[in-house]
């Protein structure tokens, strides 16, 4: 009986559908239903019960994937753990990112993980959604949040930090000299709970709360910080996203001796991957390499 079937029962169990199941796995939906079909056939008796509208376990279906989830589960890892020993990295890694994240940190790290790992296919899925890692088959997802639904792991990659941003001209015509000075000036917004209308300082006064506003708002922090560069405003913009433009003095921090925030003080950036006995060698040197990358400490 072949393994491979066994997860495609596995999942089509869990989505409930032949189309959804032949999408992750970037198969024709037929495919899906003759694989299926020959394993009924195999076993002896119906899996699911099929409709023009829906399909759903039989009673019998049912108590077999009951059976056979963990089984399957543990065979896997045995493999996984098992090539791991005498192969190099191989299969396709699946990673997950916000856009912004992708493009500044991770695809900057590609060729190196790709020399090292040259049998692996990463397939790096970046949206500013929050993508499932079950549903979407995600071997890594990297948020900027640390919240998890489910038995995920979730582990801190690296610390981050908000800076409020504008170019150097910008703020030689619009002098500033404490952040209560920005509820005057027509900032840079992103479009989410705290960061469209109340920015929050420490320093060495303590904590304050200012109010801004501005009349032009972003969705996207890559074109936010484009707009920032262009000289439109200033902006919350976080440090890795930045890292080149402070550098090289494109953008100013308009108040370095504070923190800044529109949430909470301790940001940073969160590795997540399924919950399982046995991590791949794929994905154990893609999180090594990603946390070389960004040399930053981090804390579980």
């Amino acid at each position: 009986m072949n393994l491979d079937d066994l997860h495609l029962f596995l999942d089509v169990a869990e989505r409930g559908g032949f189309a959804a199941v032949a999408k992750a796995h970037d198969l024709d939906p037929s495919n899906v239903s003759r694989r299926i079909a020959g394993l009924e056939q195999t076993l002896g008796f119906r899996l699911f019960e099929r409709s023009t509208r829906r399909i759903a376990l039989t009673e019998a279906g049912a108590a077999y994937r009951d059976r056979i989830a963990p089984l399957v589960g543990e065979l896997s890892v045995a493999g996984e753990a098992a090539r791991d020993m005498v192969s190099a990295a191989k299969g396709t890694l699946r990673v997950s990112a916000s856009t912004a994240f992708g493009q500044m940190v991770i695809v900057p790290m590609l060729a190196a993980y790709q020399a090292a790992c040259p049998a692996v296919t990463v397939r790096l899925l970046l949206s500013d959604r929050r993508v499932s890692l079950i549903e979407d088959r995600i071997d890594l997802a990297v948020r900027l949040g640390p919240g998890a639904s489910g038995d995920a792991i979730v582990s801190r990659l690296m610390q981050t930090r908000y800076r409020v941003l504008a170019t150097p001209e910008y703020w030689r015509a619009n002098l500033v000299r404490t952040p209560s000075d920005l509820a005057r000036l027509n900032c840079l917004l992103f479009p989410y709970d705290g960061f469209r209308d109340l920015w929050r300082f420490r320093g060495p006064e303590g904590e304050t709360e200012v109010p801004v506003k501005g009349n032009v708002e972003i969705s996207a922090a890559l074109a936010l910080r484009a707009a920032a560069l262009a000289g439109m405003g200033p902006a919350l913009l976080t440090d890795w996203l930045v890292g080149d433009d402070l550098a090289a003095g494109r953008l100013i921090d308009g108040f370095p001796d504070h923190q800044a925030t529109a949430t909470d003080f301790d940001t940073g950036a969160w590795l997540l991957y399924p919950s399982r006995a046995y991590l791949p060698l794929k994905t154990r040197v893609f999180i090594d390499m990603l946390r070389k990358h960004v040399g930053s400490p981090t804390t579980s």
